[in-house]
């Protein structure tokens, strides 16, 4: 397994010492060890022990991925649930812990026979028995996803948390910070920002071919899964191998429903963020890099239906306004979900890049668009794409999402989706979150964490927990 960067005597890590003392020996060596192993083989030593926490459909996709990496060795799962139906759902498929424990187990078992893997209800438990485990996956929903991270790296775990990083913005503050502190490895899970046509995006946007940007808007199509709910849901039965007070974590005990969970629990602010929660890491992502966007001024919405004290509403508009950063000109940057869209240029001849999810670049030389997740960028007319000349890579390119992790997990360098940077992406969205909630245009002074004009606003900046689930500090 990998250590953590644990010191010699002599002031060398362990990985280092062992590297080296590996090429003294090899000179002597008649077969080499990855002959000996055969194709694909990975040493113990160099393998990543990872532990999942979290084995819903996103965990089971992140699983999936980590399958495709020959170092990643997935030995233990928690989860409060033993197993799950997602028919119902866009991930399809069974889920819980069962399911997910005997796909690892299948999956390792065709090169290590008889592999198993420890299951666990309680991530806590999991840690504190699993001595092993060098980073943890936390794809849990996202009012855990601050308590599993800080939680795991005070233990020196390096960390991968699916998007968004946390549920307040308060805990990005605290993620990001112990992060620093801690120096483990860190991704938050938007898996575009590690493609090539999000860095060729900065790269053509850098290069001036629209100008100086002042307006962006992105979009997703999606919305609430519970559209006709208004209020608290009903107390329904619990269903058979659920631990519900574990589920519930850091919120107040209530009962189980199933517009909670699986998967419906992003409606409802206790344990959500609704569709700018799950889509905005994704979208946004492009205009922050590109635009060094960091702390809005402003921010104002309206929504598409109630907006109640249990439920988001089923669509909304956020309108946030950037100040000029450097010599470049503040930046409108608009939010649509649950359908709503901007009005499509003229100079954009199909409605096919308004599909789904995306974002627009308008600048005073010209408009640029891509599709979600940080697909690859188009300028308009469609004349004017195709006479382009992108520019030379000037980003370094990513060997990908989950090996970028890898890779710092062993002493690499920093994941381009750092906890720094994750923290800083979801803290605007969340503060969207927050303007829905007060109902009213909100000023932001971000070096004190207050909006001066809404000071009802600070019980949403950081929400309270409950007794024993209070963020480590």
């Amino acid at each position: 397994m990998i250590q953590q960067r644990k010191k010699t005597a002599s002031g060398l890590s362990r990985r280092t010492f062992i590297r080296g003392t590996a090429s003294a020996i090899a000179g002597f060596s008649i077969v080499p060890r990855h002959v000996l192993g055969g194709t694909g083989f990975v040493p113990p030593s160099e393998k990543v022990n990872i532990a999942i926490i979290g084995c819903g459909g996103q965990g089971r996709t992140n699983i999936r991925a980590l399958f495709e990496q020959a170092d990643a060795q997935i030995i233990a799962i928690a989860d409060p649930i033993e197993s799950q139906n997602l028919d119902s759902f866009y991930y399809k498929g069974a889920a819980g812990r069962l399911p997910i424990k005997a796909e690892i187990e299948k999956h390792f078992s065709a090169k290590t026979p008889n592999y198993k893997v420890a299951a666990y209800e309680d991530f806590r438990v999991l840690l504190e028995k699993e001595k092993s485990v060098d980073a943890i996956l936390c794809a849990t929903p996202d009012h855990l996803h601050a308590y599993v991270s800080v939680t795991a790296m005070r233990l020196k775990k390096h960390v991968y948390c699916e998007k968004p990083l946390t549920h307040n913005v308060w805990e990005a503050r605290q993620v990001a910070r112990v992060a620093k502190e801690t120096g483990v490895a860190t991704t938050m899970g938007n898996q575009g920002h590690s493609g090539d046509f999000i860095r060729q995006t900065c790269e053509i946007i850098w290069d001036g071919a629209i100008g100086d940007v002042s307006e962006v808007h992105a979009w997703t199509s999606a919305t609430r899964w519970n559209t006709g709910l208004t209020g608290r849901p009903q107390d329904e039965k619990l269903p058979e191998g659920v631990n519900w007070d574990l589920w519930l974590g850091p919120r107040e005990p209530r009962g189980y429903s199933a517009a909670l969970n699986p998967v419906r629990w992003r409606d409802f602010w206790d344990f959500g963020t609704a569709p700018i929660g799950d889509f905005f890491c994704h979208n946004f992502d492009p205009a922050m890099w590109a635009l060094n966007l960091r702390r809005p001024l402003t921010i104002e919405t309206s929504a598409v239906g109630p907006v109640d004290s249990y439920i988001a509403p089923t669509a909304g508009l956020y309108t946030y306004q950037f100040g000029p950063r450097g010599n470049k000109p503040p930046v409108k940057f608009t939010w649509y979900e649950g359908g709503l869209k901007p009005p499509r240029p003229e100079a954009m001849e199909s409605n096919a890049q308004f599909d789904g999810n995306g974002i627009l670049f308008v600048g005073n030389k010209g408009m640029l668009s891509c599709p979600g997740w940080g697909g690859r960028s188009k300028l308009f007319p469609a004349s004017r794409d195709k006479a382009y000349q992108r520019p030379p890579p000037s980003l370094v390119r990513s060997k990908g999402h989950h090996r970028e992790w890898l890779d710092g997990c062993k002493g690499g360098p920093s994941p381009s989706a750092n906890f720094e940077y994750g923290a800083a992406l979801t803290e605007i969205g969340l503060l969207g979150l927050v303007a829905m909630r007060v109902g009213k245009r909100l000023e932001w002074d971000s070096e004190n964490m207050k909006c001066p004009n809404a000071p009802e606003a600070d019980k949403y900046l950081k929400e309270k927990y409950r007794a024993g689930w209070e963020i480590p500090a």
